[in-house]
């Protein structure tokens, strides 16, 4: 809720379509809910370093949405981090016999 009343706000925006999203966001939403969906919005830019690409895709989304909408899940959901694969590991073990072949030499340096 602090970003309501910030006095800096506007410095926060990287680019204009964030402020123009907060404008939009600011005569539609509950308060509590723009503050966060914003934070959400500025939090993602600087977390996945898309700052420009998600700039586009709000001016996109605010010209083609509903007038009183923006998707933030959609965003959120657009932007997230594609998990790694992990690679393939092979582990060959050798038979459990095979370990019988070390306890006579265990018992001769006893």
């Amino acid at each position: 809720m602090a970003l309501l009343n910030l006095v800096y706000r506007d410095a926060l925006f990287p680019r204009a379509a964030y402020r123009l999203a907060w404008e939009k966001l600011l005569r539609t939403a509950i308060r509590a809910v723009l503050a966060k969906a914003m934070v959400s919005l500025l939090a993602l830019a600087h977390d996945r370093g898309c700052e420009a690409e998600l700039a586009a895709a709000l001016t996109e989304q605010m010209a083609r949405a509903e007038p009183t909408k923006i998707d933030v899940v959609a965003l959120q959901t657009r932007f997230a981090p594609v998990p790694a694969r992990m690679p393939d590991v092979v582990v060959n073990l050798p038979p459990v016999a095979s370990y019988d072949l070390l306890l006579p030499s265990l018992g001769e340096a006893a």
